[in-house]
Protein backbone atom coordinates (compact mmCIF):
# COMPACT_ATOMS: atom_id res chain seq x y z
CA UNK A 1 0.00 0.00 0.00
CA UNK A 2 2.13 2.88 -1.44
CA UNK A 3 0.23 5.55 0.30
CA UNK A 4 -0.10 4.20 3.74
CA UNK A 5 2.05 5.67 6.63
CA UNK A 6 4.67 3.42 7.96
CA UNK A 7 3.87 -0.29 9.21
CA UNK A 8 1.07 -1.12 12.00
CA UNK A 9 0.40 2.71 11.30
CA UNK A 10 -3.01 3.72 10.44
CA UNK A 11 -3.83 6.42 7.64
CA UNK A 12 -5.87 8.82 8.96
CA UNK A 13 -8.31 10.54 6.28
CA UNK A 14 -9.61 13.85 7.36
CA UNK A 15 -12.47 14.12 4.80
CA UNK A 16 -13.31 18.09 4.25
CA UNK A 17 -15.14 17.13 1.38
CA UNK A 18 -17.80 19.96 0.33
CA UNK A 19 -17.15 21.44 3.91
CA UNK A 20 -15.13 24.35 2.33
CA UNK A 21 -18.92 25.17 0.92
CA UNK A 22 -17.42 26.66 -2.15
CA UNK A 23 -14.92 28.83 -0.55
CA UNK A 24 -11.15 29.26 -0.83
CA UNK A 25 -10.54 30.43 2.73
CA UNK A 26 -12.79 28.33 4.75
CA UNK A 27 -10.94 24.92 2.72
CA UNK A 28 -7.23 26.58 4.06
CA UNK A 29 -9.22 26.66 7.74
CA UNK A 30 -10.07 23.21 7.18
CA UNK A 31 -6.65 22.31 6.34
CA UNK A 32 -5.54 24.19 9.66
CA UNK A 33 -7.59 21.92 11.61
CA UNK A 34 -6.75 18.46 9.69
CA UNK A 35 -2.70 19.31 10.63
CA UNK A 36 -3.39 20.47 13.88
CA UNK A 37 -5.36 17.08 14.75
CA UNK A 38 -2.38 15.28 13.75
CA UNK A 39 -4.23 13.64 10.41
CA UNK A 40 -2.32 12.00 7.82
CA UNK A 41 -4.13 13.22 4.43
CA UNK A 42 -7.12 15.91 4.38
CA UNK A 43 -9.33 15.10 1.23
CA UNK A 44 -11.59 17.16 -0.65
CA UNK A 45 -13.73 16.38 -3.95
CA UNK A 46 -13.13 16.99 -7.54
CA UNK A 47 -15.74 17.41 -9.76
CA UNK A 48 -18.10 19.53 -11.96
CA UNK A 49 -21.79 19.42 -11.62
CA UNK A 50 -22.59 19.36 -15.23
CA UNK A 51 -20.48 16.17 -15.84
CA UNK A 52 -21.86 14.97 -12.24
CA UNK A 53 -25.70 14.94 -12.20
CA UNK A 54 -28.36 15.85 -14.84
CA UNK A 55 -30.08 18.95 -13.80
CA UNK A 56 -33.43 16.77 -13.40
CA UNK A 57 -32.12 14.70 -10.27
CA UNK A 58 -33.19 15.06 -6.36
CA UNK A 59 -31.21 15.52 -3.59
CA UNK A 60 -30.80 12.31 -1.00
CA UNK A 61 -32.59 12.79 1.62
CA UNK A 62 -30.40 13.90 4.02
CA UNK A 63 -29.72 16.66 1.55
CA UNK A 64 -33.13 17.56 1.72
CA UNK A 65 -33.13 17.77 5.62
CA UNK A 66 -29.69 19.81 5.74
CA UNK A 67 -30.52 22.41 2.75
CA UNK A 68 -34.01 22.13 2.09
CA UNK A 69 -36.01 21.48 -1.00
CA UNK A 70 -35.64 24.84 -2.71
CA UNK A 71 -33.00 23.94 -4.87
CA UNK A 72 -32.04 20.70 -6.70
CA UNK A 73 -28.91 18.54 -6.85
CA UNK A 74 -27.61 20.00 -9.45
CA UNK A 75 -27.29 23.85 -7.62
CA UNK A 76 -26.29 22.52 -4.65
CA UNK A 77 -23.26 20.88 -5.96
CA UNK A 78 -22.42 24.10 -8.83
CA UNK A 79 -22.06 25.88 -5.44
CA UNK A 80 -19.43 23.78 -3.99
CA UNK A 81 -17.07 23.31 -6.75
CA UNK A 82 -13.30 24.01 -6.50
CA UNK A 83 -11.61 25.29 -9.43
CA UNK A 84 -8.53 23.53 -10.97
CA UNK A 85 -6.72 26.92 -9.29
CA UNK A 86 -8.52 26.59 -6.27
CA UNK A 87 -6.81 22.93 -6.40
CA UNK A 88 -3.25 23.78 -6.68
CA UNK A 89 -3.53 26.61 -3.99
CA UNK A 90 -4.54 24.37 -1.98
CA UNK A 91 -2.50 21.20 -2.56
CA UNK A 92 0.36 23.70 -2.15
CA UNK A 93 -1.15 24.70 1.15
CA UNK A 94 -1.09 21.17 2.45
CA UNK A 95 2.70 20.77 1.22
CA UNK A 96 3.67 24.02 3.27
CA UNK A 97 1.46 23.07 6.47
CA UNK A 98 3.23 19.43 6.02
CA UNK A 99 -0.11 17.32 5.30
CA UNK A 100 -1.04 15.47 2.53
CA UNK A 101 -3.39 16.67 0.32
CA UNK A 102 -6.04 14.30 -1.80
CA UNK A 103 -9.15 14.11 -3.64
CA UNK A 104 -11.83 12.09 -4.91
CA UNK A 105 -12.41 12.67 -8.81
CA UNK A 106 -15.89 11.60 -9.55
CA UNK A 107 -15.40 11.67 -13.50
CA UNK A 108 -12.43 10.53 -15.61
CA UNK A 109 -11.33 14.09 -16.32
CA UNK A 110 -11.07 14.97 -12.52
CA UNK A 111 -9.08 11.79 -12.24
CA UNK A 112 -6.80 12.48 -15.08
CA UNK A 113 -6.59 16.15 -13.64
CA UNK A 114 -5.72 15.16 -10.33
CA UNK A 115 -3.03 12.77 -11.36
CA UNK A 116 -1.21 14.10 -14.27
CA UNK A 117 -1.57 18.13 -13.63
CA UNK A 118 -1.66 17.77 -10.36
CA UNK A 119 0.71 15.58 -9.64
CA UNK A 120 -1.21 13.31 -7.12
CA UNK A 121 0.38 9.43 -5.97
CA UNK A 122 -3.37 8.26 -5.19
CA UNK A 123 -6.64 8.46 -5.80
CA UNK A 124 -9.70 7.87 -3.79
CA UNK A 125 -12.74 6.40 -5.36
CA UNK A 126 -16.31 7.09 -3.94
CA UNK A 127 -19.00 4.44 -2.97
CA UNK A 128 -21.41 6.15 -5.61
CA UNK A 129 -18.54 5.65 -8.54
CA UNK A 130 -18.32 1.56 -7.58
CA UNK A 131 -20.47 0.42 -10.81
CA UNK A 132 -19.27 3.29 -12.96
CA UNK A 133 -16.95 1.02 -15.39
CA UNK A 134 -15.50 3.56 -17.18
CA UNK A 135 -14.46 5.56 -14.20
CA UNK A 136 -12.80 2.00 -12.78
CA UNK A 137 -10.86 1.18 -15.83
CA UNK A 138 -9.38 4.77 -17.25
CA UNK A 139 -8.33 5.50 -13.24
CA UNK A 140 -6.56 2.12 -13.02
CA UNK A 141 -4.88 2.61 -16.74
CA UNK A 142 -3.35 5.70 -14.56
CA UNK A 143 -1.55 2.82 -12.70
CA UNK A 144 -1.63 5.04 -9.50
CA UNK A 145 -2.54 3.14 -5.97
CA UNK A 146 -6.44 3.76 -5.44
CA UNK A 147 -8.64 3.50 -2.34
CA UNK A 148 -12.44 2.50 -3.15
CA UNK A 149 -15.05 2.90 -1.22
CA UNK A 150 -17.87 0.01 -1.23
CA UNK A 151 -21.00 1.60 0.59
CA UNK A 152 -24.35 0.57 -0.82
CA UNK A 153 -22.46 -3.05 -2.68
CA UNK A 154 -22.48 -6.52 -1.84
CA UNK A 155 -19.41 -8.61 -2.43
CA UNK A 156 -20.29 -9.97 -6.22
CA UNK A 157 -20.43 -5.99 -6.94
CA UNK A 158 -17.23 -5.56 -5.06
CA UNK A 159 -15.65 -8.33 -7.57
CA UNK A 160 -16.94 -6.89 -10.28
CA UNK A 161 -15.57 -3.55 -9.81
CA UNK A 162 -12.58 -5.28 -8.62
CA UNK A 163 -12.37 -7.23 -11.99
CA UNK A 164 -12.61 -3.64 -14.00
CA UNK A 165 -10.01 -2.32 -11.99
CA UNK A 166 -7.45 -4.98 -12.74
CA UNK A 167 -8.46 -5.15 -16.44
CA UNK A 168 -7.60 -1.48 -16.33
CA UNK A 169 -4.10 -1.62 -14.61
CA UNK A 170 -3.13 -5.07 -17.44
CA UNK A 171 -4.14 -3.23 -20.14
CA UNK A 172 -4.20 0.12 -21.47
CA UNK A 173 -5.14 -0.14 -24.70
CA UNK A 174 -7.59 -3.26 -25.54
CA UNK A 175 -11.63 -1.60 -25.45
CA UNK A 176 -13.19 -2.60 -22.23
CA UNK A 177 -16.20 -4.62 -23.62
CA UNK A 178 -18.00 -6.82 -20.39
CA UNK A 179 -17.23 -9.45 -21.90
CA UNK A 180 -13.67 -9.52 -22.36
CA UNK A 181 -13.17 -8.49 -18.80
CA UNK A 182 -15.40 -11.28 -17.82
CA UNK A 183 -13.68 -13.33 -19.78
CA UNK A 184 -9.87 -12.68 -18.83
CA UNK A 185 -9.45 -12.56 -15.15
CA UNK A 186 -11.05 -15.00 -12.13
CA UNK A 187 -10.67 -13.85 -8.85
CA UNK A 188 -7.20 -15.55 -7.90
CA UNK A 189 -5.91 -13.42 -10.68
CA UNK A 190 -7.76 -10.16 -10.09
CA UNK A 191 -6.01 -10.36 -6.20
CA UNK A 192 -2.75 -11.36 -7.68
CA UNK A 193 -2.65 -7.97 -9.17
CA UNK A 194 -4.54 -5.77 -6.97
CA UNK A 195 -2.36 -6.65 -4.25
CA UNK A 196 -0.66 -3.61 -3.37
CA UNK A 197 -2.75 -1.24 -5.56
CA UNK A 198 -6.30 -1.33 -3.98
CA UNK A 199 -7.44 -1.26 -0.71
CA UNK A 200 -11.52 -1.69 0.21
CA UNK A 201 -12.88 0.64 2.70
CA UNK A 202 -16.15 -0.67 4.42
CA UNK A 203 -18.47 2.00 4.18
CA UNK A 204 -22.55 2.54 4.73
CA UNK A 205 -23.94 5.32 2.72
CA UNK A 206 -25.74 7.06 5.16
CA UNK A 207 -25.57 10.51 6.96
CA UNK A 208 -25.24 10.53 9.21
CA UNK A 209 -25.28 6.16 9.84
CA UNK A 210 -26.91 4.52 12.95
CA UNK A 211 -24.12 2.92 14.93
CA UNK A 212 -26.79 -0.36 14.06
CA UNK A 213 -26.19 -0.21 10.80
CA UNK A 214 -22.41 0.07 10.61
CA UNK A 215 -21.94 -3.61 10.41
CA UNK A 216 -17.86 -3.23 11.34
CA UNK A 217 -17.87 -7.27 11.16
CA UNK A 218 -17.59 -6.52 7.72
CA UNK A 219 -13.64 -5.22 7.68
CA UNK A 220 -12.43 -8.79 8.52
CA UNK A 221 -14.89 -10.65 6.20
CA UNK A 222 -13.83 -8.26 3.33
CA UNK A 223 -10.47 -8.86 4.10
CA UNK A 224 -10.95 -12.55 4.10
CA UNK A 225 -13.19 -12.49 1.28
CA UNK A 226 -10.67 -10.39 -1.38
CA UNK A 227 -6.98 -10.60 0.15
CA UNK A 228 -6.12 -6.83 -0.12
CA UNK A 229 -6.15 -4.25 2.41
CA UNK A 230 -9.38 -3.02 4.19
CA UNK A 231 -9.94 0.00 5.76
CA UNK A 232 -13.45 2.32 6.96
CA UNK A 233 -15.18 4.99 5.55
CA UNK A 234 -17.12 6.58 8.60
CA UNK A 235 -20.36 8.43 8.61
CA UNK A 236 -21.74 7.46 12.38
CA UNK A 237 -21.77 10.31 14.82
CA UNK A 238 -18.87 10.64 17.24
CA UNK A 239 -15.52 8.30 17.47
CA UNK A 240 -16.17 5.00 18.51
CA UNK A 241 -16.91 2.94 15.64
CA UNK A 242 -13.83 4.14 13.74
CA UNK A 243 -11.92 3.66 17.22
CA UNK A 244 -13.87 0.15 16.95
CA UNK A 245 -12.91 -0.54 13.22
CA UNK A 246 -9.14 -0.23 13.98
CA UNK A 247 -9.04 -2.60 16.44
CA UNK A 248 -10.47 -4.76 13.24
CA UNK A 249 -7.43 -4.67 11.38
CA UNK A 250 -8.63 -1.19 9.46
CA UNK A 251 -5.68 0.24 7.75
CA UNK A 252 -7.51 3.40 6.73
CA UNK A 253 -10.00 5.39 8.42
CA UNK A 254 -11.81 8.12 6.67
CA UNK A 255 -13.74 10.47 8.72
CA UNK A 256 -15.93 13.50 7.68
CA UNK A 257 -14.99 16.55 9.53
CA UNK A 258 -16.00 19.88 10.03
CA UNK A 259 -15.36 23.52 11.73
CA UNK A 260 -19.05 23.54 12.63
CA UNK A 261 -21.89 21.42 12.79
CA UNK A 262 -24.44 24.32 12.24
CA UNK A 263 -23.05 25.97 9.16
CA UNK A 264 -24.98 25.49 6.02
CA UNK A 265 -24.43 22.66 3.44
CA UNK A 266 -25.31 18.65 3.34
CA UNK A 267 -22.71 17.28 5.32
CA UNK A 268 -21.51 19.43 8.27
CA UNK A 269 -24.13 17.59 10.87
CA UNK A 270 -22.44 14.13 9.91
CA UNK A 271 -19.11 15.74 10.18
CA UNK A 272 -16.64 15.62 13.55
CA UNK A 273 -15.79 19.07 14.90
CA UNK A 274 -11.89 20.09 15.47
CA UNK A 275 -12.16 18.73 18.86
CA UNK A 276 -13.78 15.99 17.59
CA UNK A 277 -11.20 15.30 15.12
CA UNK A 278 -8.38 15.49 17.53
CA UNK A 279 -9.56 12.92 19.51
CA UNK A 280 -10.22 10.57 17.31
CA UNK A 281 -6.48 11.04 15.92
CA UNK A 282 -5.45 10.56 19.19
CA UNK A 283 -7.55 7.76 20.26
CA UNK A 284 -6.57 5.61 17.08
CA UNK A 285 -3.08 6.12 17.74
CA UNK A 286 -3.84 4.57 21.27
CA UNK A 287 -5.40 1.89 19.85
CA UNK A 288 -3.14 0.92 17.31
CA UNK A 289 -0.06 1.14 20.35
CA UNK A 290 -2.82 -1.16 22.27
CA UNK A 291 -3.05 -3.83 19.94
CA UNK A 292 0.60 -5.47 20.51
CA UNK A 293 2.21 -8.43 17.93
CA UNK A 294 -0.65 -10.51 18.81
CA UNK A 295 1.40 -13.16 20.97
CA UNK A 296 0.19 -14.09 24.15
CA UNK A 297 3.16 -13.73 26.44
CA UNK A 298 3.90 -11.79 30.14
CA UNK A 299 4.75 -8.27 28.89
CA UNK A 300 8.00 -6.34 30.78
CA UNK A 301 6.07 -4.15 32.33
CA UNK A 302 4.45 -7.16 34.23
CA UNK A 303 7.37 -9.11 35.36
CA UNK A 304 7.88 -7.36 38.69
CA UNK A 305 4.23 -7.61 39.97
CA UNK A 306 4.55 -11.50 38.53
CA UNK A 307 6.17 -12.64 42.31
CA UNK A 308 3.64 -9.85 44.12
CA UNK A 309 1.07 -10.83 42.61
CA UNK A 310 1.19 -14.82 42.47
CA UNK A 311 1.01 -17.11 45.45
CA UNK A 312 3.12 -20.15 46.60
CA UNK A 313 2.63 -23.41 48.78
CA UNK A 314 2.52 -22.13 52.47
CA UNK A 315 2.38 -24.09 55.81
CA UNK A 316 -1.24 -23.72 56.96
CA UNK A 317 -0.40 -24.75 60.33
CA UNK A 318 2.96 -26.18 62.03
CA UNK A 319 4.28 -29.04 60.26
CA UNK A 320 6.61 -31.33 61.71
CA UNK A 321 9.31 -33.69 59.27
CA UNK A 322 7.70 -36.65 58.16
CA UNK A 323 4.36 -35.55 58.20
CA UNK A 324 1.90 -35.62 55.62
CA UNK A 325 0.46 -32.26 53.83
CA UNK A 326 -3.30 -32.20 54.07
CA UNK A 327 -5.83 -29.62 53.05
CA UNK A 328 -5.70 -28.50 56.78
CA UNK A 329 -2.19 -27.61 57.12
CA UNK A 330 -1.55 -27.03 53.25
CA UNK A 331 -2.48 -23.55 51.47
CA UNK A 332 -1.39 -21.03 49.18
CA UNK A 333 -0.50 -17.31 49.81
CA UNK A 334 1.35 -14.58 48.28
CA UNK A 335 3.90 -14.13 47.43
CA UNK A 336 4.68 -15.88 44.46
CA UNK A 337 8.42 -16.87 45.06
CA UNK A 338 8.45 -19.85 45.91
CA UNK A 339 6.65 -23.24 44.88
CA UNK A 340 4.15 -22.19 42.36
CA UNK A 341 0.13 -23.02 43.61
CA UNK A 342 0.02 -24.36 40.20
CA UNK A 343 1.58 -27.79 42.19
CA UNK A 344 -1.35 -27.47 44.82
CA UNK A 345 -2.82 -31.02 44.25
CA UNK A 346 0.59 -32.47 43.25
CA UNK A 347 1.84 -31.86 47.44
CA UNK A 348 -1.20 -33.05 49.03
CA UNK A 349 -0.66 -36.34 50.48
CA UNK A 350 3.44 -36.22 50.42
CA UNK A 351 5.34 -35.92 53.78
CA UNK A 352 7.08 -33.05 54.63
CA UNK A 353 10.90 -32.91 54.69
CA UNK A 354 11.03 -30.28 56.52
CA UNK A 355 9.52 -28.57 59.99
CA UNK A 356 7.41 -25.34 59.15
CA UNK A 357 5.93 -22.96 61.04
CA UNK A 358 2.45 -21.04 59.96
CA UNK A 359 3.10 -19.00 56.69
CA UNK A 360 6.24 -20.60 56.26
CA UNK A 361 6.57 -21.42 52.20
CA UNK A 362 7.03 -24.64 51.35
Amino acid sequence: MHFSSPKNRTLIIAEAGVNHNGSLALAKELIDCAYDAKADVVKFQTFQAKHLVTRAAQKAPYQIENTGKNSAQFEMLKELELTKENHFVLKEYCEKKGIGFLSTPFDVNSAKFLIQELGLSFLKIPSGELTNAELLVEVARLKIPLILSTGMSDVDEIWRALNFLAFGYLDANTPATNEHISQTLNHERITSLLKNLVTLLHCTTQYPTPHEQANLKAIPSMRLTFDLNVGYSDHTLGISASLAAVALGAQVIEKHFTLNRNLPGPDHRASLEPIELQALVQGIREVEVSLGSGEKRPNSVELPNLPIARKSLVAAAPIQKGEVFTRKNLTTKRPGTGISAFEYWNWLGKKSTNDYEEDDLI
